[in-house]
């Protein structure tokens, strides 16, 4: 559940949402006038990378990261990740919010088989079908002038509430082991537990401090990334993670994680059919935050690697 001056502060989600009244969406100077292709176009805008091409001889760049080894999950780790979830934020897809889900695992039995299904899914290189279904909530970014384009929205994922907490299982012990071994770049404050705000302005200070000892002045440019969550290229998300030290494994596990997604479009009171997902992971996804992380610690590492030549 998200502030009351934030753009998406959630309403009663087992009723309608209902998107206030905007100009005719235009997408390629055409107006959509049918909502076939306002899926169609919904689904080349938020999947503008699906069929660009990678340049994977970049990861020579850098050496083996030392391994990682993968231990099987712990019943504990189950408990912790869902003790923060808010109730009353969104259901997933299967209608089950966060409270159902805490009274579900309180049962002991369903626990240890929840635990188990996760473990089996990594020895496998597996992940079901069913989880990797989604539904993308469109809805209005915050301030625009106009929303008579394709980009003054968003798409916000709702998912499996099953398949969600084995994610946040997930991602709590990739963090951790990234982190662990140095993969994760001392300078990455975005995207990771225990990074916060006050961590940013702390090390901009000291960057302004340490100039001013030198006798330097301090520039800083800031710049976003468009899309940077859906152009995620699954393919080399997996070599990344192996670049990265992890087990064949959990290698396995991404690579069968990432691909056949499915997903489909809610606009209003309207749903399209399914589409295909074959590139970026989803925002919302509790997966999302350390795989973009990964992700930028690559570049961040060879960027370091080239400083220390010149």
């Amino acid at each position: 559940m998200l502030g009351p001056k934030r753009s998406i502060t959630l309403m009663n989600w087992v009723n309608k949402c209902k998107l206030p009244a905007i100009k005719m969406i235009k997408y390629n100077g055409q107006p959509c006038l049918e909502l076939d292709y306002i899926w169609q176009a919904l689904h080349s805008s938020f999947n503008t990378a699906q069929f660009q091409e990678i340049d994977e001889t970049v990861l020579n760049e850098l050496d083996l990261f030392s391994l990682s080894i993968w231990s099987n999950f712990l019943e504990e780790e189950f408990i912790c990740a869902i003790a923060n979830c808010n109730n009353s934020s969104v259901p997933g897809s299967n209608k089950l919010s966060w409270g159902h889900f805490k009274c579900i695992i309180k049962d002991k039995t369903c626990l240890k088989n929840i635990v188990i299904i996760t473990n089996v899914c990594f020895e496998l290189g597996y992940w079901p079908n069913h989880f990797k279904k989604s539904t993308m909530i469109v809805i209005l970014k915050p301030n625009k002038s106009s929303y008579d384009s394709l980009k003054s929205f968003r798409p916000i994922v709702l998912l499996n509430t099953m398949g969600k907490l084995i994610e946040k299982v997930i991602g709590d012990r990739l963090q951790f082991q990234v982190v662990s071994n140095n993969f994760i770049h001392q300078s990455q404050l975005r995207g990771l537990k225990f990074k916060s705000t006050i961590d940013v302005g702390i090390a901009l200070i000291h960057f302004i401090c340490t100039g001013w000892i030198k006798n330097m002045l301090t520039s800083s440019l800031a710049f976003d990334i468009a899309q940077f969550f859906p152009s995620l290229n699954h393919h080399f998300l997996a070599l990344i993670l192996r670049k990265a030290g992890f087990e064949s494994r959990v290698v396995n596990f991404f690579l069968n994680y990432l691909v056949n997604r499915k997903t489909k479009y809610f606009w209003n009171n309207f749903s399209s059919s399914l589409f295909d997902i074959n590139v970026g992971v989803g925002q919302g996804l509790a997966l999302s935050p350390i795989l973009s992380a990964l992700y930028l610690s690559l570049f961040l590492h060879i960027l370091e690697k080239h400083s220390k030549k010149s």
